[in-house]
């Protein structure tokens, strides 16, 4: 995502530091007037905006407000009282001064959230378009590990194997699985059904990577997965109205 920060021109904060150690964050600049946020607005596609409430000539707040096309923003002050009318503005977050690391990446993570939703959206006729002419799928899922959130192709997605307390996703583009706190009941809802199927309490497994069944196992890239008993009756059936 391409960002800017609007600042007051004395202030030093962590914010720009923040912004540098966000894998999927590019600073274009740090911009002590809105009059130069605004040039580069003009001239360069913006995805986000890190902007402080109490600037000189023009409020933070008033500047939004001046936008016609406006992109994501988050606000910073060190006024609390500020923070509801910049939620009415649809602003993403609303950061309080002094701020934390871990409070900047929730909001850092809710921005990611919106832009890539706003994408997607965005996108639609797009990636019909591209269904169509190659048969692929740009869908994703978002996936949260320990210091990230990762976009993981749906098309990319091998099966899926849950145990305890977290699952590991295995990918045609990682040779080590994705491993994220979450539950395969819950994933599954976030799944589109056509393209994957729950087949044990432990697996679900990417329809079109399966390169043969039996009544005890499916076989993805040389992986021998265990068809459960109370999903047996259901996973075959939808086999044989797929077959040809």
């Amino acid at each position: 995502m391409r960002c800017i920060v609007i600042k007051k021109p004395t202030e030093q904060i962590n914010l720009i530091e923040f912004i540098k150690t966000v894998p999927y964050f590019d600073l274009v600049a740090s911009c002590t007037s809105v009059f130069e946020a605004y040039e580069i607005l003009q001239t360069q596609p913006i995805d986000l905006i890190f902007i402080d409430t109490d600037l000189s000539k023009i409020s933070g707040l008033d500047f939004i407000k001046s936008l016609d096309d406006k992109p994501l923003f988050i606000f910073y002050s060190s006024n609390a009282n500020l923070a509801i009318e910049g939620f009415n503005l649809n602003a993403i977050d609303f950061l309080l001064k002094p701020f934390s690391f871990d409070r900047f990446l929730k909001a850092a993570n809710k921005a990611l959230l919106h832009y890539t939703f706003r994408e997607k959206k965005s996108g639609h006729e797009k990636e019909k378009e591209s269904v169509e002419n190659n048969g692929q799928s740009n869908e994703f899922v978002l996936v949260k590990t320990d210091y990230q959130t990762i976009l993981v192709r749906l098309d990319n997605i091998l099966y899926i194997e849950g145990l305890k307390d977290y699952i590991k996703i295995y990918t045609s583009q990682n040779a080590k699985p994705i491993i994220t706190l979450n539950s395969l009941k819950r994933l599954q809802q976030n799944l589109p059904s056509e393209k994957f199927s729950r087949i044990h309490k432990s697996y679900i497994v990417g329809l079109d990577h399966i390169k043969a069944i039996n009544k005890t196992q499916v076989v993805i890239n040389d992986k021998y997965i265990p068809i459960g008993e109370s999903y047996k009756n259901i996973f075959l059936n939808r086999m044989e109205e797929l077959r040809i």
